[in-house]
């Protein structure tokens, strides 16, 4: 019997003749044996080396995933963290305004539905395999219903922040929208149409929710711990989103969440993040489990 390296590289890449300590091209080593005799069957193993190899400093391999970031975004501390953190975030449940289609703000009147209560069991489900440190929820009580239900179980306290809660929308809270943009259809059109601007007898509800979503990001980063969850609310949500990756409220709807919605964000020491998933909601409809 005799055996032969096989290197093929994937088109427009150089074969290398041997395994790198580091290759950036994609290609695939195939070890082929065969016999002398006239069936002179292959028997091939193959290493697939098919993803780009990347080896960070301390030489464990990573395929596909970014290892480093530096300066992909600004740092929202400007000061080191401890360690690099990552934080998932989670829209509550869907609510009884939510469902009745009502403007909810920052009221704490609508409350979790049955779906939403089941919903948030989906999310618990669906996390049941990720180690988190802590776990800091919005004060309200969609919210803080949302965040009992997945924490349950676990030792540590919630940490609820003021700085969590949804933006404080005045009079149009509690209606419903089709009232809303009937008795007042300037202010509810603005806020539908052109949110950054959106204002009432002076204030900008969405500049000072950036205001908020910064001051949130600095009072989860800075707690000791490598991982946390975070319950919160839509717009809240949005904000956090947005600052954390540089973009100014006139891209508030530019993302959208999902009630039970799980997104995923990766910092490193320099407090700089990746947004690493966003609005996943496979749990919804199976009883996917997420691991990462």
């Amino acid at each position: 019997m005799t055996c032969r390296v096989l290197t093929t590289a994937f088109p427009g890449c150089w074969a290398p003749p041997k395994v790198p300590s580091y290759c950036s091209c994609p290609w695939r080593n195939r070890i082929q044996c065969s016999s002398s005799s006239s069936s002179d069957v292959p028997l091939a193993v193959s290493f697939d080396f098919s993803s780009s190899i990347e080896k960070p400093e301390n030489n464990v391999p990573i395929t596909g995933g970014a290892y480093d970031f530096k300066k992909a975004t600004i740092s929202l501390t400007k000061t080191l963290l401890s360690s690099p953190k990552k934080v998932t975030i989670v829209r509550h449940g869907l609510s009884s305004w939510n469902e009745e289609s009502r403007v909810q703000g920052s009221s704490d009147l609508s409350i979790l539905t049955e779906t939403g209560v089941n919903q948030a069991e989906r999310c618990r489900k669906a996390l049941a395999n990720i180690s988190f440190d802590q776990c800091f929820s919005s004060p309200i009580s969609r919210a803080k219903s949302t965040a009992e239900i997945l924490w349950r179980g676990k030792e540590e306290p919630i940490v609820f922040l003021d700085s969590l809660k949804e933006g404080h929308l005045f009079y149009l809270e509690g209606m419903r929208n089709e009232d809303a943009r009937q008795i007042y259809p300037k202010e509810y059109t603005t806020w539908r149409e052109d949110p950054s601007n959106f204002s009432i007898n002076g204030v900008y509800p969405l500049r000072m929710l950036w205001e908020t979503a910064n001051e949130a990001w600095k009072e989860i980063l800075f707690t000791p711990g490598d991982h946390f969850l975070v319950v919160t609310h839509k717009s809240l949500l949005r904000a956090l989103i947005c600052t954390a990756l540089g973009l100014g409220p006139e891209r508030f709807r530019a993302i959208d969440v999902n009630n039970g919605g799980i997104s995923v964000f990766n910092f490193n020491k320099r407090g700089e993040a990746m947004l690493q998933s966003l609005n996943m909601t496979a749990h919804m409809y199976s009883d996917y489990v997420y691991l990462y």
